[in-house]
């Protein structure tokens, strides 16, 4: 079965280093961008994660817009998204949700409960 591809996109090094390792030791191939802008250059170069994990508050383009971004790329409309932040309101969460999110959960998460929810939002994983 071919490795599920994951993005990861957190202005935070060590927090993407952290999920990132803790991914990598289930399987999955992953990509990392430490912001939306940088997300979306790699997406539009090809890039076709199976799922985008991505934090709320970044720089340059944060998570909400990211995903509306992402939502309106052609191809990319199902790509799930589960937003990882420090972000509780739930304004933001149900923002998010209508934007197209897949999920919001709360840091920290661990690794086991990172693995769980994108076995539940990734067919297949």
């Amino acid at each position: 079965m071919a490795k599920k591809t994951i993005l990861i996109v957190d202005d935070s090094a060590t927090m993407t280093l952290s999920v990132k390792s803790s991914l990598e030791m289930n399987g999955f191939t992953v990509q990392t961008a430490s912001d939306g802008v940088q997300a979306m250059i790699k997406l539009k170069a090809g890039l076709k994660p199976d799922l985008i994990i991505t934090d709320i508050n970044m720089p340059n383009m944060g998570g909400l817009d990211l995903i509306k971004n992402v939502k309106a790329l052609p191809g990319y409309r199902f790509v799930p998204i589960l937003t990882l932040t420090t972000e509780s309101d739930s304004k933001k969460r149900d923002e998010g949700k209508k934007l197209g999110a897949t999920g919001w959960l709360v840091k920290p998460v661990s690794g086991v409960d990172l693995v769980k929810v994108i076995k539940q939002v990734v067919p297949g994983a």
